[in-house]
Protein backbone atom coordinates (compact mmCIF):
# COMPACT_ATOMS: atom_id res chain seq x y z
CA UNK A 1 0.00 0.00 0.00
CA UNK A 2 1.42 3.38 -1.02
CA UNK A 3 1.54 6.49 1.15
CA UNK A 4 -1.18 8.04 -0.96
CA UNK A 5 -3.42 4.99 -0.39
CA UNK A 6 -2.63 4.85 3.31
CA UNK A 7 -3.16 8.55 3.86
CA UNK A 8 -5.86 9.19 1.35
CA UNK A 9 -8.80 6.99 2.29
CA UNK A 10 -10.71 8.78 -0.47
CA UNK A 11 -8.54 11.91 -0.42
CA UNK A 12 -5.76 12.92 -2.77
CA UNK A 13 -2.21 12.94 -1.49
CA UNK A 14 -2.21 16.72 -1.63
CA UNK A 15 -5.07 17.08 0.88
CA UNK A 16 -4.50 14.20 3.28
CA UNK A 17 -2.67 16.43 5.79
CA UNK A 18 -4.20 19.75 4.78
CA UNK A 19 -4.27 22.16 7.71
CA UNK A 20 -1.68 20.18 9.69
CA UNK A 21 1.56 21.75 10.91
CA UNK A 22 4.67 19.58 11.10
CA UNK A 23 8.12 20.02 12.59
CA UNK A 24 10.90 17.89 11.07
CA UNK A 25 14.32 17.83 12.73
CA UNK A 26 17.39 16.79 10.79
CA UNK A 27 15.50 17.85 7.67
CA UNK A 28 18.35 19.32 5.61
CA UNK A 29 19.26 15.98 4.03
CA UNK A 30 18.58 12.26 3.91
CA UNK A 31 15.53 10.85 5.64
CA UNK A 32 14.47 14.20 7.10
CA UNK A 33 14.59 15.91 3.73
CA UNK A 34 12.57 13.16 2.04
CA UNK A 35 10.02 13.20 4.86
CA UNK A 36 9.67 16.99 4.80
CA UNK A 37 8.97 16.84 1.06
CA UNK A 38 6.46 14.01 1.53
CA UNK A 39 4.64 15.84 4.31
CA UNK A 40 4.40 18.97 2.19
CA UNK A 41 3.06 16.98 -0.77
CA UNK A 42 0.41 15.60 1.56
CA UNK A 43 -0.68 19.13 2.40
CA UNK A 44 1.11 19.86 5.68
CA UNK A 45 2.90 23.11 6.49
CA UNK A 46 6.46 22.16 7.41
CA UNK A 47 9.06 23.77 9.65
CA UNK A 48 12.49 22.47 8.67
CA UNK A 49 14.98 22.23 11.55
CA UNK A 50 18.68 21.40 11.23
CA UNK A 51 22.17 22.66 12.03
CA UNK A 52 22.92 22.73 8.29
CA UNK A 53 21.56 26.18 7.46
CA UNK A 54 22.23 26.04 3.73
CA UNK A 55 20.66 22.61 3.23
CA UNK A 56 17.83 23.44 5.60
CA UNK A 57 16.91 26.64 3.80
CA UNK A 58 16.95 24.82 0.47
CA UNK A 59 14.47 22.25 1.78
CA UNK A 60 12.33 24.97 3.38
CA UNK A 61 12.14 26.72 0.02
CA UNK A 62 11.15 23.46 -1.67
CA UNK A 63 8.27 22.88 0.75
CA UNK A 64 7.24 26.55 0.97
CA UNK A 65 7.93 26.37 4.68
CA UNK A 66 10.31 27.85 7.22
CA UNK A 67 13.81 26.97 8.36
CA UNK A 68 15.03 27.15 11.94
CA UNK A 69 18.55 26.33 13.05
CA UNK A 70 18.27 23.89 15.93
CA UNK A 71 20.71 21.83 17.97
CA UNK A 72 18.38 19.07 19.16
CA UNK A 73 20.76 18.15 21.99
CA UNK A 74 19.89 21.52 23.59
CA UNK A 75 16.57 21.53 25.46
CA UNK A 76 16.10 25.27 25.12
CA UNK A 77 16.67 25.04 21.37
CA UNK A 78 13.85 22.49 21.13
CA UNK A 79 11.57 24.75 23.13
CA UNK A 80 12.44 27.71 20.89
CA UNK A 81 11.68 25.63 17.79
CA UNK A 82 8.23 24.72 19.07
CA UNK A 83 7.54 28.29 20.17
CA UNK A 84 8.49 29.61 16.74
CA UNK A 85 6.21 27.09 15.03
CA UNK A 86 3.28 27.99 17.27
CA UNK A 87 3.77 31.70 16.68
CA UNK A 88 4.20 31.23 12.92
CA UNK A 89 1.43 28.72 12.25
CA UNK A 90 -0.78 28.79 15.32
CA UNK A 91 0.13 25.34 16.64
CA UNK A 92 1.82 22.00 16.04
CA UNK A 93 0.16 18.74 14.97
CA UNK A 94 3.10 16.53 13.96
CA UNK A 95 6.70 16.23 15.14
CA UNK A 96 9.14 14.03 13.24
CA UNK A 97 12.14 13.78 15.56
CA UNK A 98 14.61 12.60 12.99
CA UNK A 99 17.96 14.28 13.67
CA UNK A 100 20.78 11.82 14.20
CA UNK A 101 24.50 11.19 13.75
CA UNK A 102 26.87 8.25 13.51
CA UNK A 103 28.77 7.39 16.68
CA UNK A 104 32.35 7.26 15.43
CA UNK A 105 33.76 5.33 18.37
CA UNK A 106 33.35 2.20 20.46
CA UNK A 107 33.72 1.45 24.16
CA UNK A 108 37.30 0.11 24.03
CA UNK A 109 40.54 1.87 23.22
CA UNK A 110 38.80 3.96 20.59
CA UNK A 111 36.31 5.40 23.10
CA UNK A 112 35.96 9.14 22.70
CA UNK A 113 33.80 10.86 25.34
CA UNK A 114 33.13 13.84 23.07
CA UNK A 115 31.94 11.63 20.19
CA UNK A 116 29.89 9.56 22.62
CA UNK A 117 28.16 12.62 24.05
CA UNK A 118 27.54 14.02 20.56
CA UNK A 119 25.86 10.80 19.45
CA UNK A 120 23.79 10.40 22.58
CA UNK A 121 22.88 14.08 22.49
CA UNK A 122 21.56 13.94 18.94
CA UNK A 123 20.14 10.42 18.80
CA UNK A 124 18.55 10.10 22.24
CA UNK A 125 18.46 13.50 23.95
CA UNK A 126 17.11 14.98 20.73
CA UNK A 127 14.10 12.67 20.91
CA UNK A 128 13.55 13.12 24.65
CA UNK A 129 14.00 16.91 24.55
CA UNK A 130 11.93 17.20 21.38
CA UNK A 131 9.12 15.20 22.93
CA UNK A 132 9.19 17.23 26.13
CA UNK A 133 9.14 20.49 24.18
CA UNK A 134 6.34 19.60 21.76
CA UNK A 135 3.92 17.81 24.10
CA UNK A 136 2.27 21.00 25.44
CA UNK A 137 1.73 22.21 21.87
CA UNK A 138 0.13 18.92 20.83
CA UNK A 139 -2.08 18.89 23.90
CA UNK A 140 -3.19 22.43 23.09
CA UNK A 141 -4.40 21.14 19.71
CA UNK A 142 -6.33 18.31 21.35
CA UNK A 143 -3.77 15.73 20.26
CA UNK A 144 -1.25 15.00 17.56
CA UNK A 145 1.48 12.64 16.47
CA UNK A 146 5.17 12.20 17.26
CA UNK A 147 7.31 9.94 15.09
CA UNK A 148 10.89 9.29 16.19
CA UNK A 149 13.50 8.00 13.78
CA UNK A 150 15.09 4.98 15.41
CA UNK A 151 16.80 2.32 13.29
CA UNK A 152 16.94 -1.37 12.62
CA UNK A 153 19.87 -1.00 15.04
CA UNK A 154 17.20 -0.42 17.69
CA UNK A 155 15.72 -3.85 17.02
CA UNK A 156 18.84 -5.98 16.60
CA UNK A 157 22.39 -6.36 17.87
CA UNK A 158 25.02 -4.24 16.10
CA UNK A 159 28.48 -5.51 17.13
CA UNK A 160 30.19 -3.01 14.80
CA UNK A 161 28.61 -0.01 16.56
CA UNK A 162 27.25 -0.92 20.00
CA UNK A 163 26.82 2.69 21.12
CA UNK A 164 24.65 3.52 18.12
CA UNK A 165 22.62 0.40 18.87
CA UNK A 166 22.33 1.50 22.49
CA UNK A 167 20.82 4.91 21.74
CA UNK A 168 18.54 3.52 19.04
CA UNK A 169 17.35 0.75 21.38
CA UNK A 170 16.58 3.53 23.85
CA UNK A 171 14.42 5.32 21.27
CA UNK A 172 12.56 2.07 20.57
CA UNK A 173 11.98 1.58 24.30
CA UNK A 174 10.75 5.15 24.60
CA UNK A 175 8.29 4.66 21.74
CA UNK A 176 6.95 1.39 23.13
CA UNK A 177 6.50 2.94 26.56
CA UNK A 178 5.30 6.45 25.72
CA UNK A 179 2.94 5.25 23.01
CA UNK A 180 0.37 3.69 25.31
CA UNK A 181 1.04 6.27 28.04
CA UNK A 182 0.15 9.21 25.78
CA UNK A 183 -2.64 7.55 23.79
CA UNK A 184 -5.40 8.54 26.28
CA UNK A 185 -4.50 12.18 25.54
CA UNK A 186 -4.93 11.59 21.80
CA UNK A 187 -1.17 11.95 21.34
CA UNK A 188 0.36 9.13 19.32
CA UNK A 189 4.04 8.25 19.66
CA UNK A 190 5.63 5.81 17.22
CA UNK A 191 9.07 5.06 15.78
CA UNK A 192 10.34 4.27 12.30
CA UNK A 193 13.25 1.82 12.16
CA UNK A 194 15.05 1.80 8.80
CA UNK A 195 17.85 -0.52 7.79
CA UNK A 196 20.72 0.92 5.75
CA UNK A 197 18.91 3.90 4.23
CA UNK A 198 20.18 6.77 2.09
CA UNK A 199 21.57 9.34 4.53
CA UNK A 200 24.84 10.84 5.70
CA UNK A 201 24.97 8.33 8.56
CA UNK A 202 25.92 5.51 6.18
CA UNK A 203 28.63 7.48 4.34
CA UNK A 204 31.41 5.58 6.13
CA UNK A 205 29.73 2.25 5.33
CA UNK A 206 29.04 2.67 1.61
CA UNK A 207 32.10 0.71 0.52
CA UNK A 208 31.32 -2.15 2.88
CA UNK A 209 27.66 -2.26 1.83
CA UNK A 210 28.67 -2.32 -1.83
CA UNK A 211 31.24 -5.08 -1.26
CA UNK A 212 28.64 -7.22 0.50
CA UNK A 213 25.96 -6.53 -2.08
CA UNK A 214 23.63 -4.95 0.46
CA UNK A 215 21.12 -2.52 -1.07
CA UNK A 216 20.70 1.00 0.28
CA UNK A 217 17.07 1.81 1.02
CA UNK A 218 15.88 4.97 -0.75
CA UNK A 219 15.09 7.80 1.65
CA UNK A 220 11.69 8.08 -0.03
CA UNK A 221 10.78 4.58 1.16
CA UNK A 222 11.33 5.69 4.75
CA UNK A 223 9.33 8.88 4.17
CA UNK A 224 6.51 6.79 2.73
CA UNK A 225 6.50 4.71 5.91
CA UNK A 226 6.36 7.86 8.05
CA UNK A 227 3.22 8.88 6.18
CA UNK A 228 1.72 5.44 6.72
CA UNK A 229 2.40 5.73 10.45
CA UNK A 230 0.70 9.12 10.51
CA UNK A 231 -2.26 7.72 8.59
CA UNK A 232 -2.83 4.92 11.09
CA UNK A 233 -4.20 4.91 14.60
CA UNK A 234 -1.50 2.91 16.39
CA UNK A 235 0.65 4.22 19.22
CA UNK A 236 3.79 2.63 20.60
CA UNK A 237 4.56 0.94 17.29
CA UNK A 238 8.05 0.55 15.81
CA UNK A 239 7.85 0.16 12.04
CA UNK A 240 10.78 -1.53 10.34
CA UNK A 241 11.85 -0.51 6.84
CA UNK A 242 14.01 -3.14 5.20
CA UNK A 243 14.98 -3.74 1.58
CA UNK A 244 12.73 -6.26 -0.16
CA UNK A 245 10.14 -6.29 2.61
CA UNK A 246 6.85 -4.52 3.14
CA UNK A 247 7.19 -2.07 6.07
CA UNK A 248 5.07 -2.93 9.08
CA UNK A 249 5.14 -2.70 12.88
CA UNK A 250 7.73 -5.03 14.41
CA UNK A 251 6.11 -7.77 16.47
CA UNK A 252 8.00 -7.96 19.74
CA UNK A 253 7.94 -11.25 21.59
CA UNK A 254 6.30 -11.16 24.99
CA UNK A 255 8.67 -10.79 27.92
CA UNK A 256 8.40 -13.85 30.20
CA UNK A 257 6.36 -13.14 33.30
CA UNK A 258 6.75 -14.61 36.78
CA UNK A 259 6.67 -18.37 36.97
CA UNK A 260 3.86 -18.07 39.49
CA UNK A 261 1.12 -15.43 39.59
CA UNK A 262 1.39 -12.46 41.91
CA UNK A 263 -0.72 -12.80 45.05
CA UNK A 264 -3.29 -9.96 44.79
CA UNK A 265 -3.51 -9.85 48.60
CA UNK A 266 0.23 -9.30 49.04
CA UNK A 267 1.42 -5.85 50.08
CA UNK A 268 4.23 -4.82 47.81
CA UNK A 269 5.96 -8.18 47.61
CA UNK A 270 6.12 -10.83 44.93
CA UNK A 271 5.67 -14.51 45.63
CA UNK A 272 8.95 -16.24 44.76
CA UNK A 273 8.74 -18.99 42.18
Amino acid sequence: MSAAEALGRGQTEGTALAGKVAIVTGAASGLGRASALALARAGARVVVADLDAQGGREVADMVDGDFRACDVSDLDANRALVQFTQERYGGVDIALLNAGVATGCGVGEDFDPARYRRAMGANLDGVVFGTHAVLPALRARGGGSIVATASLAGLAAVPLDPLYAANKHAVVGLARSLGPALAPENVRFNAVCPGFAESRIIDHLRGLLSDQGLPVIPAEAVADTVLRILAGDGSGECWFVQAGREPEPFRFRNVPGPARPVDPTATGTLIPS
